[in-house]
């Protein structure tokens, strides 16, 4: 597959190429057909459809099939034509589409969890279907005997994903904000680590971890102002896509050197003027003089009193493109230069809950609690496209 890179301007933005509508709920799951034109929908209002655009340019539905229960996380493998069905009553359901899209069969139904269903994952070499759910386990079933392999539990609700399908390692996130990282086997797992990072489930933030590296590197980007829904790594031109609730659109340049974000440093007293903070009761009788609050700078760590951090700045290279508090004395060695932006940040205008990408064309499409599905031209923006043959149009 020849990769064509394209240098764009700075101010180019997705292109909106289509807008879907017709569901009467919120859409949680959409996903592109490779080589077609074709969308795949899974929404709240217990409907999967599959869109194919006509020669008017419109998308209609070709499959239109009613479930028992809303659908709440979907996944297709397209080589094999199968699509997989999460719902909130928290069974997976198997189906087969044709190859013109234009029928779909039922293939069975998997008991994977006991609640909604937050992710699900097929792989086709293990024939495994992993799942997560709101019932606090990962689960993973076998395709071909429909029996549960394993579960593993915890403390919270699962909410997001992630399998490398060389290693069978599950990358899962839970709603305390915590990353557990497993080996699935055939009918165990085992717990390589865990990841923490996040405060809660929804903090805005991005966190890349250094797993390869083993050197426990983080780099946290902050530019979104709601929860982040969906991510997607462009590995041939080192750029990370984000959507958030907000409908933002965030396209950050991992091409670059950049630093990692300090671990915040406990003190009694302010670590640039040494006054005391509000609980250090003995200095504060000692010097006669009222507490403080404790604040952080983001760019060194210390812990400073308002006064020694009262100005703002971004700081793109550690991944705040928002401005933040720092210190006075990071205030005075940040250059100018040091402020400029290294992502680009794009309006949707709609609810994302969900995104996802046809990366050899260059296409997104985002969904959310507006009903509304949305197709986008990525590649004035992201910088590639890889000449497949395949019209983004």
């Amino acid at each position: 597959m020849a990769a064509e890179i394209h240098s764009r301007p700075q101010s180019s933005r997705p292109v909106l190429l289509s807008k879907i509508e017709g569901h009467q709920d919120a859409v949680t799951a959409a996903l592109l057909i490779p080589k077609e034109d074709g969308v795949i929908t899974a929404s709240e209002d217990r409907t999967i459809r599959v869109w194919l655009k006509r020669d008017s340019g419109q998308y209609w539905p070709s499959i239109y099939h009613t479930m028992a229960s809303p659908c709440s996380a979907m996944a297709y493998h397209h080589d094999s034509r199968r699509i997989f069905v999460g719902q909130d009553n928290g069974a997976v359901m198997e189906f087969h589409v044709s190859e013109d899209f234009n029928k779909m069969n039922f293939i069975k139904t998997y008991p994977a969890h006991q609640n909604r269903v937050s992710a699900i994952i097929f792989s086709l070499a293990t024939e495994w279907v992993i799942s997560t759910g709101h019932d606090k386990c990962v689960s993973w079933m076998c395709t071909r005997s429909g029996n549960m392999l394993g579960r593993h539990f915890f403390t919270s609700w699962a909410s997001c994903l992630q399998y490398d399908f060389d290693t069978q390692y599950a990358f899962v996130g839970d709603y305390s904000g915590q990353i557990t990282l497993l080996k699935l086997e055939q009918n165990t797992c085992s717990v390589i680590t865990t990841l923490k990072g996040h405060e809660g489930a929804s903090d805005n933030s991005i966190i890349m971890w250094d797993i390869g590296g083993r050197k426990g590197r983080t780099l946290l980007l902050q530019g979104h102002h709601d929860k982040v829904q969906s991510l997607c790594y462009l590995q041939l031109t080192r750029q990370l896509v984000s959507c958030s609730s907000d409908g933002g659109i965030a396209v950050w340049n991992m091409d670059v050197s950049r630093e990692e974000a300090p671990q915040w440093l406990e003190s009694d007293s302010c670590q640039k003027c040494e006054q005391p903070f509000f609980w250090n009761i003995k200095q504060m009788w000692d010097t006669k003089t009222l507490g403080l609050r404790q604040h952080h700078c983001r760019k060194c760590g210390q812990a400073v009193c308002g006064k020694c951090s009262s100005k703002r700045s971004s700081y793109p290279v550690m991944g705040f493109e928002f401005q933040v508090r720092v210190c006075d004395s990071c205030y005075d060695s940040i250059k100018d230069e040091d402020r400029t932006s290294l992502a680009t940040f794009h309006e949707g205008k709609h609810n994302i809950s969900h995104m996802s990408m046809d990366i050899a064309r260059g296409l997104m499409v985002t969904c959310g609690t507006d009903r509304i599905v949305k197709i986008w031209d990525m590649t004035p923006v992201v910088g590639c496209s890889l000449a497949t043959g395949f019209s983004p149009h």
